[in-house]
């Protein structure tokens, strides 16, 4: 089998957590006998230097061909970058939108897991962290107000922005049928996150998985307001299975997620469409302030590359020896610089990804 991949590198730290990633994933590719040539494009704030713009026709062409893309992170320091003095259409995370609806990547998902090793890098009280929790968010991610029409105006003299929140049921529909088919294959529980109390958006949102809930009678369906998740999650993340959610209360609810977990470094993401086409990238940010120094945490590049074996390429076998020799790093003491502890052997990216590599298979 012969696949072809896309490799967005980014900003900040990006580079060097895909090229960890990379390292992992040829480790990986030479055990399988598995043929794979790679493409590496620009995206965000690196497209911007050179071609004026956060995405170009050519890049997003490029991604359509692949299998799929693994790419690091996007944006930089908005209060020094000169990219922020741009419109906010030629920033660099208008690229990353533009991205998602032009691969019409309408589901993202984050999967939050705490590790034992990490249990004190959780700030969560330790009977709640002692639990552990394994949750996964899928988060609806081509509609809503990042996507709806927006304006700002001067109304009776008075300056007045307007967000535009819109859904329609297949919108719904086919982040529902997401959820529902994860979670079988987990703990059969879909938890629909929403405010059904306030928005109309949301209502249309509860009946159209209520509906599709029909076809699933083996999986369970909760509901739960958006405000009351956000405290549940701090309170008790080990009673959520598969999280459910609409664009932005996803983009809330997964930071959270990622914070709980011990730190934002751990939490891979894969954005999919109806095939089985996936991007795959770190939850995090590019962490500009670190950029270059070979400290950044590559696990969640890592394990978004795992995601990539798993979902675009049927390769379960190598997701799990990926997850496997995570574990067993993180077991043998082994942490970059957030995720440290006394007593742990502190290591740099590229020492990580090696690390992980002599633990595969």
């Amino acid at each position: 089998m012969s696949y072809r991949l896309v490799l967005i590198p980014g900003d900040g730290i990006g580079p060097e957590i895909v090229r960890a990633a990379k390292k992992v994933l040829d480790a990986v590719f030479v055990r399988f006998g598995t043929e794979v040539t790679y493409e590496e494009v620009l995206m965000g704030g690196a497209s911007i230097d050179v071609n004026g713009v956060p995405l170009t026709e050519e890049t997003l062409k490029t991604c359509r061909e692949a299998d799929a893309v693994l790419m690091g992170s996007i944006g930089g320091d908005a209060s020094v970058s000169p990219w922020y003095k741009l419109e906010p259409s030629k920033r660099p995370e208008a690229g990353l939108l533009s991205l998602r609806k032009g691969l019409n990547l309408f589901a993202n998902l984050r999967p939050a897991y705490l590790y034992p090793e990490l249990r004190d890098s959780c700030p969560l009280k330790k009977e709640v962290a002692d639990k552990g929790f394994d949750v996964m968010m899928v988060r609806e991610l081509t509609g809503g107000l990042y996507f709806g029409e927006r304006h700002t105006d001067v109304v009776d003299g008075v300056r007045t922005a307007v967000d535009t929140l819109s859904y329609n049921e297949e919108e719904i529909r086919r982040a529902a049928v997401k959820a529902f088919e994860i979670a079988r294959k987990r703990r059969q529980c879909v938890t629909l996150v929403d405010k059904a109390n306030v928005l109309d958006s949301s209502r249309l949102w509860r009946s159209v998985v209520r509906e599709t809930a029909a076809a699933y009678p083996d999986v369970e369906l909760k509901v739960m307001l958006v405000d009351n998740c956000a405290m549940q999650l701090i309170k008790d993340p080990a009673q959520f299975d598969v999280v459910l959610t609409e664009n932005m209360f996803g983009d809330i609810l997964s930071d959270e997620m990622s914070m709980i977990a011990g730190s934002i470094g751990m939490l891979p993401s894969a954005s999919l469409n109806e095939t089985k086409f996936g991007l795959y990238e770190p939850s995090g940010g590019s962490a500009p302030d670190i950029a270059g120094k070979g400290i950044a945490n590559p696990i969640a590049t890592i394990l978004s590359a795992s995601m990539l074996l798993r979902y675009s390429l049927d390769m379960d076998e190598a997701a799990d020896a990926v997850d496997e020799a995570v574990r067993r790093v993180l077991k043998d003491g082994y942490r970059t610089g957030d995720i440290w502890t006394e007593g742990c052997l502190k290591v740099g990216t590229d020492e990580m990804a090696d690390r992980i590599i002599e633990r595969l298979f």
